[in-house]
Parts: structure tokens; sequence; C-alpha cells
């Protein structure tokens, strides 16, 4: 299997929407506490005796935390960086020319950036100081800023069918649901008792949202009836960082912890761990 050794700790990485071999990976020093970070803009061949291209390398002054692909423009990409800036670069443009712009509104760290993948308009940004950012890449500022968490945002995402909602994961142990024609979020889950650190909706059902959380644990939920969650995923043996849907089968998860596991789950099997692989 291809490797590639990046200087830096990894935080995200990112397939492209318009190629299947490119992926944009975050990443920061010192597992970002303090230092700089790097972008990497990587090419994979479907020979796995070739070693995997690195096409682009941005330096930033701190960590990077999170990283979008624009789904409009095949060679833009969206940093989530420390410093509590949003910073845009351009693949077609030299290292120079870049960032082709740099957003600093939020007032710490930004922690994650998300592309509308229905309107293909507009990206969200969360931060630790509480707020979700509404943007758009004609402007110089963001559109709206949503607050209502009173503690720092981890991850904001859109849902993959409906253009104008999304969903919130803060360390207030929520997930709050928004619509962004509305004044308000227009649904808060308490989803766990401890910090909520990630959250994803199901790609075949705009209903069906993923949690992931300080408690070790992954909760599924239904977001038409979210008294009481689909299931509750337990074997992690420390805090699950993140957790991501499968693109592929309706019912499998992905999730990975500070216990240094990937774990892959079927939520609706009682047995749900399928598997685990150690990093």
């Amino acid at each position: 299997m291809p490797v590639f050794k990046t200087p830096f700790n990894g935080y995200a990485v990112k397939f492209s929407p318009f190629y299947e071999n490119r992926l944009a990976v975050a990443t920061a020093q010192n597992f970002g506490i303090l230092g700089n970070g790097r972008l990497h803009v990587l090419e994979l061949s479907p020979d796995p005796s070739i070693p995997i291209a690195e096409l682009g390398g941005f330096d930033t002054a701190d960590g990077v935390y999170d990283v979008a692909w624009s789904e409009s423009h095949e060679s833009i990409v969206i940093a989530a960086v420390a410093d509590g800036s949003v910073k845009l670069y351009d693949l077609g443009l030299p290292p120079s020319s870049n960032p082709i712009r740099s957003f600093q509104e939020h007032t710490r760290e930004v922690h994650s950036a998300d592309y509308n993948p229905v309107r293909r308009d507009s990206f969200l940004s969360s931060s630790w100081d509480d707020t979700v950012k509404l943007w758009t890449l004609d402007r110089p500022s963001s559109v709206r800023t949503f607050k209502e968490h009173a503690y720092c945002v981890y991850s904001a995402v859109w849902n993959p069918r409906h253009a104008d909602v999304f969903a919130s994961a803060s360390g207030d142990c929520t997930v709050r649901i928004w619509d962004v024609r509305e004044p308000g979020s227009t649904m808060i889950l308490p989803a766990h008792e401890l910090e909520i650190l990630a959250c994803d909706w199901n790609k075949y059902d705009e209903c069906v949202i993923a949690t992931a959380s300080v408690d070790k644990s992954l909760k599924v939920w239904d977001v038409r009836n979210y008294r009481v969650p689909v299931s509750v995923l337990n074997g992690h043996g420390y805090a699950v960082r993140k957790v991501k849907f499968s693109p592929h089968l309706r019912n499998f998860i992905l999730s990975c912890s500070y216990d240094m596991t990937v774990c892959v789950w079927d939520f609706m099997l009682e047995d749900s761990l399928l598997t685990r692989s150690h990093c």
C-alpha cells in the first residue's frame, strides 16, 4: 500500500468531488496544540507500486484543523485554521499567489469547514468561539453567523439532500439542526452527556444523523423522532474524534478515536462493530 508521510500530524482528509484519485490533507504540528500547519494536495495512482504524488502544499503559521473542496471549482480548497482564519487556496495558481482569500472573522480556532453539496455556492465554518458562519466565494465577509451554542462548535455539516439544512455539533453536549431560511435553530438534540466532537448525515436517509462524543460512544438519531437514539455504538476506549457514514452502504459508519483505532460499524445490527484497525 502506498504511503505519504506528512511532516506534521494529520487532522482531516477529504477526497475531491471532481477527481476520484485526488485528496486534500489538513495537518498540524504538535497535534495542533502549538506550531505550524500545512495543507497537502495529493494524487493517488491506480498502480499501487507508484508513490503518492504531492500536487501542491501550502504552509500556514498555525495548524490546519480541517479542509473542504469547493463543489463548484475543481481547483479550490478551503482550510480551517487554528488562528481563527478560513483560507481559500487555488491549485491552479502558484504558491506565491495563495491563499487567494483569508477570512478573519472567527475570534478563536476554526475547527471545521464544509461545502454545500446541493446548492454548491456556499460553505460553513465552525469555531471554538461557539459560532457557525455561512460564506460564499464572491463575498468579502460572511453571509450570516449562527450563534446559539454555549461552547465550542467542533463540526458543522450540510445535509446531503436539503440545500438549506445543516447540523452543528458542540461541546455544550448538543447537536442543533438549522435551516438558513429560519432565524434560529429548528431542533436541539441533547445527544450526549459529554462534549460532542463530530456529526454526520446519512447519505441515503436525510433524516438520520450520527454523533460522536467524549463519552466514547457514537449514537445514531432519526430527527423525525429524536427522543431516543436509533442505535448506541460502544466499543472505543477513549473519546470518539470523527464519524462518517459510508457513501456506498446505508447502514455502515466509520469512526476514529483517541484510543488510536478506526472502527467500522453496521448500526442496524445487534453486534454492530464489524472491524477494528489500530493506527
